[in-house]
């Protein structure tokens, strides 16, 4: 009937408003993020080269971290965390945040990541390791794919390989430098594993907020890192007030981060946010000629126009299906 045709129709159009809004929410978040991300290697830099260790930088950037999205957490005043008496067997969604086994799956998949993307850079300039670490969406969508859980349509599988195209235009220009083979091989067992991290952060969202999951890995990667700078005393030791800031606002900006990724995730899927996010190794380049005096190319630039490419062309709404006449 008409009526009924036309009823159908509005709520059709509503639903795609809505998605699209959703799209576009979730975009701009991870977009956020990825900047924010993309800022921690050149201050990585910065305060190694201040003479401080790895782990001690990334203790006082988790702790720093963790300590802002505790007290957000507390000013949003959270209700009361579901009773569970097993924390350790009880479903995921069960269970609070500071769970000692969401810590543990939220902060050692983290620090997992961070420690080899950042110990790359002992062999990789901070900006080719951040575009070889973006080869991460092709295995995520390659993953998924595998299990069956997310669907790679014609406009997905554009996205994923114009986003590839401009890693590979700016890795692959002649300007670029040799690449060291153990950089190499470190950076891209931190895109696998990072790949990996995805759906389980994923599921850890199941039935919370992204800022429970941020907190879960803020502390969780705070303990880690505290256990490891402690043992090797790095910690112990004093840094200088440039290496601290340096640190500090890494933990500052990975709160942003953090919740920018996880929002992202929730509204846009595992595949459409690892594309998106690849916009971060462009603001890395631009960091790296702002921060540490490094040259741009055309590379860099082919390169970027193709990753925003992607980043346009994944707001484009899926085909409605046909209403039967």
């Amino acid at each position: 009937m008409p009526e009924a045709r036309g009823g159908h129709d509005r709520e059709a159009h509503q639903r795609e408003a809505h998605d699209r809004a959703s799209r576009l929410k979730g975009t701009l978040a991870v977009i956020v993020s990825a900047c924010c991300f993309g800022s921690i290697s050149p201050l990585t830099v910065i305060a190694t080269g201040q003479g401080m260790a790895l782990e001690s930088v990334q203790t006082w950037r988790y702790l720093t971290t963790a300590t802002l999205l505790v007290l957000w957490g507390l000013i949003r005043r959270d209700t009361p965390a579901p009773a569970s008496t097993d924390v350790w067997q009880s479903s995921s969604a069960m269970v609070p945040w500071y769970a000692p086994r969401i810590l543990f799956q939220a902060g050692v998949g983290q620090a997992s990541v961070a420690t080899l993307a950042l110990l790359a850079l002992r062999w990789l300039p901070a900006a080719t390791a951040s575009f070889l670490f973006y080869t991460y969406p092709a295995w995520v969508a390659v993953f998924a794919a595998v299990r069956g859980t997310d669907h790679l349509d014609r406009t997905r599988v554009i996205a994923l390989v114009l986003s590839l195209l401009g890693l590979g235009a700016m890795v692959g220009a002649p300007s670029a430098e040799s690449l060291a083979p153990m950089g190499v091989m470190v950076i891209l067992a931190a895109a696998i594993v990072y790949a990996l991290y995805i759906p389980l952060l994923a599921r850890l969202q199941t039935g919370r907020d992204p800022l429970d999951v941020a907190r879960a890995i803020a502390v969780g990667g705070s303990v880690c890192f505290l256990t490891w700078s402690l043992s090797s005393g790095a910690f112990l030791s004093m840094p200088t007030p440039v290496g601290l800031f340096a640190s500090v606002t890494q933990g500052v900006i990975s709160a942003g981060a953090f919740l920018g990724f996880l929002l992202g995730l929730r509204l846009l899927g595992s595949v459409r946010t690892a594309i998106t996010s690849t916009v971060e190794p462009f603001w890395t380049t631009l960091l790296g000629i702002t921060l540490l005096g490094q040259g741009v190319g055309i590379g860099t630039v082919v390169g970027g126009i193709a990753i925003m490419g992607a980043v346009l062309l994944l707001q484009r709404p899926p085909a409605l299906p046909r209403v039967p006449e």
